[in-house]
């Protein structure tokens, strides 16, 4: 349909300030707008004579997508047509000052558009593209400063963004092309940057330049030209100094500093340094308190302040060694004093900048201390400077040559830094709403844990590198809280927290003696402070060191027991949180001490376990069900330390017994009166026994299955019962009833019956015993049940614990297999294969079993009949097609494992008859799936799956045909037949693809299929030609980047294990720490966070594309709605914490020192 320019104007306007129904016509009639082939042809008209604003970028919007999709099919006429079209709409735009400001935004559209142009054509259709825009720039400064614009653009198209956006041939030939001519752009760039006075003109050639500094030549960065001024000198003495131009230039400088260079430079880049250096003194003295100035700086200051935050941080990580080499040491010394003043700023992201440069800079000092081998240079220092990794005594390095001693007052006050500067650690964070109510919020991998994890490391090197300076400030700072001169909540908190994130840098000795003194300081504090909120805070912090310090825990049985015993005091306190502080703290230490807690200590009558067990209800009375649950874990994490069978069995019966009898006492009542099932309470309190059950055995492992044998026969007749009762209610009520509380309930039995099995079957060792004793009476009684049930009553969690079985024990479940297929596949498959987003959690489940049987029975998919293999591939292929990560990598990655089955351990007949059925479907759904922009983050599998397809043929694996009677002559190779199959998919499903491109593409195919790596790089490159790729392609690279960051995080864990106190003594489990804020002490429970965003992620696009769907998670799980309103958290009451034991301890240990 033909629109005029007014009735498009309309239309878009219509569009934009229309409302309801005109909004939804007009966004009807845009898109059939933008989808017409030919809209292209009305672009010229659009700019020149639309008058609504939004319409020409709609034009614009439409030309861009034919450069980027259909630019190669279009003839040579119409492209020289739009190239200068393009152009000339960009010069008279940009003719006069005037137009230039007032139509900037629609000119940077124009060159982002001009830019999709030069991608297509420089060099080889447009070779004199450089000297025509360096010509131009000299025929009026507004087009020089817009030609300025696009060379910036253009430089970040190719030196940036490429990677994402352009085949790797082109991406090499157009930075080759930059490099080229970039003489030419450089005496443009020099010439305004030396004789211009137009603000503006300045400012947007700075802007270029500092895109350049980071690819082109040295030379012209650091060698003088024949005017007289070197780049640098001209930044420096010209702008650096003025206002308007010190934020670009200190950026140019910045990227200066940054680049790798060789020896000959480095006079050079020491002058840039000190003569920048002198000029930042002059504008910021080294004497100002930049903590106070900054917060009351304009916008522009407090820039350059990070930009200056940045230029230091950039120029010390490359080439510090030139500086600390210097005569004059004042200028590394002062340098890093400025680092100091701007780390004391409350502005979290330049500290992150500063914080990223002084922990490499500790690393470093760290690692030259280790090089010394001061034990062979003097033995008598040995051992206990250097025992258990901890700091070495920095009199004993007193008289080496180290590089730290140059940076003893700078260490010094970086350790002041630090300590005021930590932050919460990941175990809780509080945050304050838009109502000004302090709430919890529970953020994984969020920025402050990620904060809080490199301040504890350069706080560890700090220690490292000098322990006695680490100790006395931190003893200094502890007693200013104690005489009140800094006593404050906040300053509290974050000495502890300090205090905490050091354990196991200082040795053993050193580490007693400072820990003493810091809890006697903190108990001597609890006694004097007034209030009871002030005796909360401290409290806490109490407990959250004595839990970050697990060595010195096991060193001191007597102080542990009575850590121990005030924890369990502390399970009975009533106000919120100081519970789960106890319950939380005791199974951190219970998992790090547990064997201290199983054998009989010096002057004990018993091991504490014993006694632990004995007292159980007395203990634990007041504890909710799921700090109980917390509590039976930590207990099975000593239980599992006790080596002896026969003790470890009654401690397991002792600790169970009060679940036990419950249950018993259940399970004889169902059995004189079998309605007591339909009592809430009592459904309620079988769910708690379940998953009472399920956390002691989490601890415990293998050493479970007798308490497992005890309740394994009940355990699976209450299955029974619940899920008749379950489907009476279904029968009677619909499938409303599963949504009903009574029935919830019950479906919360059954997941925590199979939820114990899972788990132990995971840890167990005996597998024959589970084969013969478990398995047949579980799929008796699951199986049936969940071919039977109605689809909203069958339990995912039941293909997961089979999922278990089947990887456990392998082979042995060969010969189940078939009985479980009939009575999961099917009935599944009909539940998942309507859409792609109902049952997701019986969709993962179900692909996860699929591809274990795979794995480790494949010898009984073989015995299915050619229906249900079939249906086997199709589910396979059905996985792949899924926007949900989880679901569609399991379905690839069993796509290739079958495959590989089928070419090495199958016979041959049973080999080519499988890859002459199932060869082109699965060839098919593959290429739908890599060529789907939906998909693009499955492409790691995609490519493994395409490579094998392609090398057991290119490799003649292959002995029979791959094809079926009809679709090739017969004899016709299966390497041909293939190269003729792909060649007619690709070109019918596009159209604008060359055939020699696709004849090109196919035969690069088959000559990397051994070379994975250069495989995927020619798929990738394919695909960006497409034009369904002419959008974001960054999911295509997703698996180097997280291949990337997996070797990164193995390497940081193996540098962090080689350094005394840089791994966490505890598990990361929620940890609840009282925390405070302006109204007073709040608390946070911990072991509430759901990883929600797990779900979100693994669910990929899907979420996105369908945010109304809801995310099934477990039962047992609790969801916190982050879109609803959070909870306010009210300060604690009242409370009288008595530590009378924990000072006594500390005193004898005092007496001892």
């Amino acid at each position: 349909m033909a629109m005029s320019i007014e009735e498009l104007d309309a239309t878009v306007r219509g569009f934009y300030e229309g409302r309801g129904e005109q909004q939804k016509q007009a966004q009807a009639t845009l898109n059939q707008f933008k989808e017409n082939p030919d809209a292209w042809l009305m672009v010229d008209k659009i700019l020149q004579d639309a008058q609504y604003p939004q319409t020409k970028y709609l034009g614009l919007q439409v030309l861009d997508n034919v450069i980027m999709t259909r630019w190669k099919v279009l003839p040579r006429d119409q492209c020289h047509g739009i190239r200068n079209f393009v152009v000339n709409f960009i010069i008279e735009q940009s003719s006069t000052e005037e137009k230039l400001r007032k139509e900037r935004a629609l000119l940077n559209k124009l060159n982002l558009v001009l830019v999709s142009i030069l991608k297509q054509e420089w060099p080889h259709n447009w070779p004199t593209f450089i000297n025509e825009i360096i010509s131009s720039c000299r025929s009026s400064l507004p087009i020089c400063e817009n030609n300025m614009a696009i060379l910036r653009l253009l430089s970040e198209e190719v030196f940036d963004f490429s990677a994402e956006q352009m085949t790797s041939t082109k991406t090499r030939q157009l930075k080759q092309s930059m490099c080229d001519e970039f003489t030419n752009i450089y005496n443009l760039c020099s010439e305004i940057l030396r004789t211009a006075d137009q603000a503006s003109l300045i400012k947007a050639t700075l802007e270029t330049l500092l895109r350049f500094l980071n690819w082109i030549p040295l030379g012209f960065i650091f060698e003088t030209p024949p005017t007289g001024t070197s780049l640098i000198e001209t930044l420096r003495s010209r702008f650096l100094e003025v206002p308007e131009f010190r934020n670009i230039t200190l950026k140019c400088l910045t990227e200066i500093g940054s680049l790798q260079t060789e020896h000959n430079w480095n006079d050079k880049l020491v002058q840039m340094f000190t003569d920048t250096l002198t000029t930042i003194a002059s504008i910021i003295p080294l004497t100002l308190d930049l903590k106070t100035t900054y917060a009351s700086s304009n916008s522009r200051d407090q820039e350059f302040v990070q930009n200056l935050a940045l230029f230091l941080c950039n120029f010390f990580s490359n080439h510090l060694s030139i500086i600390e080499n210097l005569p004059n040491k004042d200028f590394l010394l002062h340098g890093h004093f400025y680092l100091i003043r701007i780390s004391q700023i409350d502005d979290r992201e330049i500290f992150k900048i500063c914080l990223e440069y002084w922990t490499k800079l500790v690393c470093e000092l760290y690692d030259e201390m280790q090089q010394i081998p001061i034990t062979e240079m003097n033995p008598l220092i040995g051992g206990a400077g250097m025992q258990n990794g901890g700091a070495i005594n920095p009199q004993v390095l007193a008289n080496y040559p180290l590089r730290k001693h140059k940076y003893t007052d700078v260490l010094s006050n970086l350790r002041q830094v630090m300590i005021e500067k930590m932050v919460r650690p990941e175990e809780v964070l509080i945050v304050e709403n838009d109502e000004g109510e302090i709430v919890r919020e529970f953020v994984k991998e969020s920025d402050t844990i990620q904060l809080y994890k490199t301040t504890r490391e350069c706080l560890v090197f700090l220690t490292h590198l000098d322990v006695v300076n680490t100790e006395q400030i931190m003893s200094e700072k502890l007693a200013r809280q104690v005489d009140g001169t800094e006593w404050s909540w906040g300053n509290c908190n974050t000495l502890c927290w300090a205090i905490g994130s050091i354990s196991g840098a200082m040795n053993e000795e050193t580490e007693k003696r400072f820990l003493v003194t810091v809890i006697k300081d903190l108990l001597g504090l609890t006694e004097m402070k007034r209030g009871k909120d002030n005796k909360a805070v401290v409290a806490s912090n109490i407990m959250y060191i004595v839990g970050q310090y697990p060595r010195f825990l096991k060193a001191h049985w007597k102080f542990l027991k009575t850590v121990v015993n005030k924890l369990f005091e502390f399970m009975h306190e009533t106000h919120e949180g100081v519970q789960d502080m106890a319950c939380d703290t005791f199974i951190k230490i219970a998992n790090k001490c547990k064997r201290h807690f199983v054998i009989q200590q010096p002057g004990e009558n018993e091991p504490f376990i014993d006694e632990i067990v004995k007292t159980m209800r007395k203990i634990t009375c007041d504890l909710s069900p799921q700090q109980v649950h917390t509590f039976y874990e930590a207990c099975g994490y000593m239980i599992s330390a006790q080596g002896a069978k026969n003790t470890q069995e009654r401690l397991i019966a002792e600790l169970m017994s009060l679940p036990n009898s419950a249950w018993d006492q259940i399970i004889q009542s169902a059995h004189q009166d079998p309605s007591i099932l339909h009592n809430s309470e009592t459904i309620k309190v079988i769910g708690n026994i379940m998953k009472t059950n399920v956390a002691a055995c989490s601890s415990i492992g293998p050493y479970f299955y007798p308490q497992i044998g005890r309740i394994y026969t009940d355990m699976l007749t209450m299955y029974r019962a619940s899920s008749q009762l379950i489907d009476e209610a279904v029968q009677r009520d619909g499938n409303i009833a599963t949504k009903m509380p009574k029935v919830r309930g019950l479906r919360t039995i059954k997941k925590e019956i199979l939820k114990l099995i899972t788990t132990y079957v995971e840890k167990a060792d005996d597998l024959e015993m589970i084969h013969s004793t478990l398995v047949p009476h579980l799929l008796e009684a699951v199986l049936l049940d969940y071919k039977n049930n109605v689809p909203d009553a069958r339990e995912a969690e039941v293909l997961a614990v089979i999922t278990v079985l089947i990887t456990k024990l392998q082979g042995m479940m060969t010969e189940q297999v078939p009985a479980i297929l009939d009575n999961v596949f099917e009935c599944t498959l009909d539940m998942i294969n309507k859409d792609f987003s109902e049952y997701p959690e019986h969709r993962v489940e179900f692909f996860k079993l699929l591809r274990a049987i795979n794995q480790r029975c494949f010898p009984a998919l073989l015995k299915l009949d050619q229906t249900h293999f079939k249906l086997v591939i199709d589910s396979c292929m059905w996985a792949s097609k899924h926007d949900n990560r989880a679901v569609e990598g399991e379905g690839l990655n069993m796509c290739i494992e079958l495959v590989e089955n089928m070419a090495s351990h199958t016979d041959q007949q049973t080999c080519d008859a499988f890859f002459q059925n199932f060869f082109t479907t699965v060839l098919q759904d593959v290429f739908f799936v890599l060529t789907d922009s939906d998909h693009k983050a499955g492409f790691k599998y995609q490519s493994m799956l395409l490579a094998r397809l392609f090398w057991l043929v290119g490799a003649n694996k292959i002995s029979g045909p791959i094809y079926q009677q009809g679709q090739a002559q017969a004899g016709t190779s299966n390497r041909d037949f293939l190269q003729n199959f792909v060649a007619e998919l690709l070109s019918n499903a596009f159209p604008n693809l060359q055939a020699a491109q696709i004849t090109n593409f196919i035969k690069q195919l088959f000559e990397n299929t051994e070379d994975i790596a250069k495989f995927k790089v020619i798929l990738r490159d394919f695909l960006i030609q497409l034009k369904e790729f002419s959008g974001d392609n960054a999911e295509l690279f997703t698996e180097d980047r997280e291949q990337d960051l997996q070797d990164a995080k193995e390497r940081e864990r193996d540098r962090m294990a080689k350094v005394g106190g840089l791994l966490k003594p505890m598990p990361t489990e929620p940890q609840l720490v009282i925390a405070t804020c302006m109204r007073g002490v709040v608390r946070v429970e911990p072991r509430a966070l759901i990883a929600l965003e797990r779900d979100q992620r693994s669910s990929h696009q899907g979420i996105a594309k369908r945010p109304k769907r809801m995310i099934a998670l477990r039962t047992g799980e609790e969801v916190f709605d982050s879109q609803r309103s959070p909870r306010h958290i009210p300060c604690c009451r009242s409370q009288t914490i008595a530590m009378a034991d924990l000072l006594a301890v500390c005193h004898s240990y005092h007496e001892i020192e």
